[in-house]
C-alpha cells in the first residue's frame, strides 16, 4: 500500500508542477515582452517572478521524481526529504529574483524615462490575475491531498502574484487617469511581494529540515488506531518522526494487562505494527507495557495521584505509575507527561507532585519523572 501511495503522490505532483511550468512559460514571455517593448520595469519584473515560477516549477518536478526513488543502503529512510532540499533552492531563486528586480524599480524610480500607458499591458496584467487564481486554487488543491510542502510554497507563491500583479495594474491605471508615473514604485511592490514570498518558504523548509512535531490529527489518527485494538488498555510516549512530507516513524507504549501471557500481549503489539505497516504511511514500533490492574491499593493511589495532576493542568497525563512495598517504606514509581507549553517548571512541577504523595502517606517515597509529550 505504501508503494502504491507514493507512486499516486509522485504522479499527482509531477503533473501539477508540469501545468505550473506551461502556464509560467506563457505569463512570463507575455509580460518580459510587454515590459520589454513599452519600457514598464514593474511589468517585466512581474514577468521575471513568473520566470522564477517556471524554474520553481521545473524544480518541483525534479523533486517528486527524486523523492519517489526507493530506500538504498545509502539511505535506509528512503528519499522524500529531498523536497525540502529542492524546496531550499525555490526559495533562494526567489529572493535573488526579488534583490535585481527592486534595484531595477530603484534605478527606474530615480533616473527613468516616462512610460506610456499600453491597453496590451492592461491585457497582459489581467490574464495573469485570473492565471494565479486559478493556479492557486489548483496547488492548494493538490498539496492538501498529497501533503506537499513544496506545493503549498508554490500555492502561497502564486497568492502573493495576485496581489502583487494587481498592485502593478492599478498603478498603471492611476497613471493613465492622474498622469503620475508610478512604474518603480509598482516595480519595489512586486520585489517585496516576491522577498516576502521567498522568506516563507525558507522559514516553512528550515522547520521541516530541522524536524518540527507532527499534525495533531496525525497524532490523533495514531492513537485512536491503536487504541481500537482489544486488549489495549492505553497508550503514552508517542513518538513520531517525520522522514519526508509522506513518510513517517513512529514509536508508543503500549499499555496491557500484566495478568495477560506475555506472548499473547506480545502477538497483539506485532498484529498493531503490521496493521499499520500495510495500512498506513506510518512505520510503527510498539513497547510492551504490562500494567497492573487488579491491585486495590495501587488503582486507588493513582486514581487520586491522576486527580491531582490534572487539577494542576487538564493536559497533564500519568502512566507506568507501580508501586514497590517494602517493610520500612513504599516507592512510589511514575512519569508525568506535560505539553511544551505549561505553566510549571520541570522542578516546581515535580515538587509538587512528590509532596502530594508523601501526604497521602508518610512511608511513601515518591519517584517521579516529568517529560515532554506531543
Amino acid at each position: 500500500m505504501q508503494e502504491n501511495q507514493e507512486k499516486t503522490r509522485s504522479a499527482a505532483g509531477s503533473f501539477t508542477a508540469l501545468i505550473g511550468i506551461i502556464v509560467n512559460v506563457f505569463l512570463a514571455a507575455g509580460k518580459m515582452a510587454v515590459g520589454l517593448i513599452f519600457g514598464f520595469v514593474s511589468v517585466l519584473a512581474d514577468g521575471l517572478n513568473n520566470l522564477t515560477d517556471c524554474g520553481s516549477s521545473a524544480v518541483s518536478l525534479v523533486s517528486f521524481r527524486l523523492s519517489a526513488k526507493p530506500a538504498d543502503k545509502e539511505h535506509p529512510f528512503g528519499h522524500e526529504r529531498t523536497e525540502y532540499v529542492c524546496s531550499l533552492i525555490v526559495a533562494f531563486v526567489i529572493l535573488l529574483v526579488a534583490f535585481e528586480t527592486v534595484k531595477e524599480s530603484v534605478s527606474k524610480i530615480f533616473g527613468g524615462t516616462a512610460t506610456e500607458f499600453s491597453i496590451w499591458a492592461v491585457a497582459v496584467l489581467g490574464a495573469s490575475i485570473l492565471a494565479k487564481c486559478g493556479l492557486y486554487l489548483y496547488y492548494s488543491r493538490v498539496a492538501k491531498k498529497i501533503n506537499s510542502t513544496i506545493l503549498r510554497a508554490s500555492a502561497v507563491d502564486s497568492l502573493s502574484d495576485c496581489i502583487s500583479t494587481s498592485v502593478v495594474l492599478i498603478c498603471l491605471l492611476i497613471g493613465k487617469w492622474t498622469g503620475v508615473q508610478l512604474d518603480g514604485y509598482a516595480g519595489v511592490l512586486v520585489s517585496l511581494f516576491i522577498a516576502w514570498a521567498g522568506i516563507g518558504v525558507l522559514k516553512e523548509t528550515f522547520s521541516n529540515l530541522i524536524g518540527r512535531s507532527p499534525e495533531e490529527e496525525t497524532v490523533a489518527e495514531i492513537k485512536a488506531r491503536v487504541l481500537k485494538h482489544e486488549g489495549v488498555l492505553g497508550v503514552h510516549d508517542l513518538s513520531v518522526y517525520c522522514y519526508g512530507p509522506n513518510k513517517f516513524f513512529a514509536s508508543v507504549h503500549v499499555e496491557v494487562d500484566a495478568s495477560v501471557d506475555v506472548l499473547t500481549s506480545h502477538e497483539l503489539v506485532d498484529a498493531i505494527e503490521r496493521e499499520f505497516a500495510l495500512e498506513t504511511n506510518v512505520i510503527l514500533t510498539g513497547h510492551l507495557d504490562p500494567i497492573v490492574t487488579d491491585d486495590e491499593r495501587v488503582n486507588g493511589l493513582k486514581a487520586r495521584v491522576e486527580e491531582f495532576v490534572q487539577s494542576l493542568d487538564e493536559r497533564f497525563s500519568v502512566h507506568d505509575f507501580r508501586m514497590v512495598f517494602g517493610e520500612r517504606r513504599t516507592n512510589v514509581l511514575f512519569d508525568v507527561a506535560v505539553p511544551f507549553d505549561h505553566a510549571f517548571t520541570k522542578e516546581n512541577l515535580r515538587e509538587r507532585i512528590e509532596n502530594f504523595v508523601r501526604a497521602e502517606n508518610e512511608t511513601y517515597q515518591p519517584i517521579v519523572t516529568v517529560e515532554h509529550t506531543i
